[in-house]
């Protein structure tokens, strides 16, 4: 069985009860908040020690959570959990040598751009789609509309923001789903973006006859298949065998399936991409093969 810790940080820093208990047992889950080497944010939601000490960190310096914190108050799974935590602080402010126990961004807020010890929901949304990465952004995003169910605000701040990074904006804006299941999967979808030919939709059953599966991520035309396989999610005997069972019938189906590990998404992108490019090509010339030819006059 997995560790709770290793499963929070897979799941972005942040997760809920009911997905965590998925996987371990709900023993270990109270036993890692009593040891605090898990914390709760909120009812039902939980979080690594460093997303809850944040909060903290911003009162010490007189600021508000800002970017990936902010995200992670709010409840949202991220790409990375940053290892000081994000706060906004009013310009001019001298923080002295309590500055580094943060990454200090200096910005004048109005009443609306926060809530509570951070800033709001639009805000951070706005501030971590214009200056992340773009998967990291897409992690956001993803989580956000998961979560909080905030299509018209994000449809909002793709609309209205204006100057540097507001094109990435809307880009995130317009491909964010909340179907994606957890960051992981957003950063492996941010890579099949990139990929030409290649028009992935996340959470799709696929089957034939008697077997349905649902798969990760799924290109229809290309039939290809997406795997976003973390250890975390395979720590016992029987899901291994569930999952290789479900792989097989895909594949005697007529489906490309490419299993990636979390490693190897994050860290190796390039890696990532290389194999898509080569399954598009691949899966080009099997449509051009199963396409009918003309009918004998």
């Amino acid at each position: 069985m997995p560790d709770v810790v290793d499963l929070l940080a897979d799941l972005g820093g942040v997760a809920r009860r009911s997905v965590l208990l998925g996987v371990v047992d709900r023993a270990e889950l109270d036993a890692a908040v009593s040891a605090g080497t898990v914390g709760r944010a909120g009812r039902g939601l939980y979080v690594l020690p460093t997303v809850d000490d944040a909060t903290r960190v911003a009162a010490q310096l007189g600021g508000v959570l800002s970017h990936t914190s902010a995200a992670l108050h709010h409840g949202w799974g991220v790409k990375v959990v940053p290892d000081r935590p994000h706060v906004m602080v009013g310009r001019g402010r001298k923080v002295g040598r309590r500055g580094r126990l943060a990454h200090v961004h200096y910005a004048e807020l109005q009443a609306h751009e926060t809530s509570g010890a951070a800033t709001s929901e639009e805000t951070t949304l706005r501030d971590c789609l214009r200056s992340l990465p773009f998967d990291e952004a897409l992690c956001v995003a993803d989580s956000a509309l998961r979560e909080t169910g905030c299509a018209q605000l994000l449809r909002r701040v793709a609309e209205t923001v204006r100057g540097p990074g507001s094109p990435q904006v809307r880009r995130v804006a317009a491909v964010a789903t909340g179907l994606a299941a957890n960051p992981f999967e957003s950063v492996l979808r941010a890579i099949c973006l990139d990929v030409p030919g290649l028009s992935v939709r996340p959470q799709v059953t696929i089957g034939d006859g008697d077997f349905r599966a649902r798969a990760d991520l799924v290109d229809p035309r290309l039939r290809i298949v997406c795997e976003a396989d973390s250890f975390a999610w395979h720590g016992s005997r029987s899901a291994l065998a569930s999952d290789a069972r479900r792989y097989n019938r895909m594949v005697v189906g007529g489906w490309i399936v490419l299993r990636f590990t979390w490693e190897d998404v994050m860290f190796h992108p390039m890696e990532v991409r290389r194999v898509l490019e080569r399954a598009v090509a691949l899966a080009e010339v099997l449509v051009e093969v199963r396409r009918p030819g003309p009918s004998a006059a």
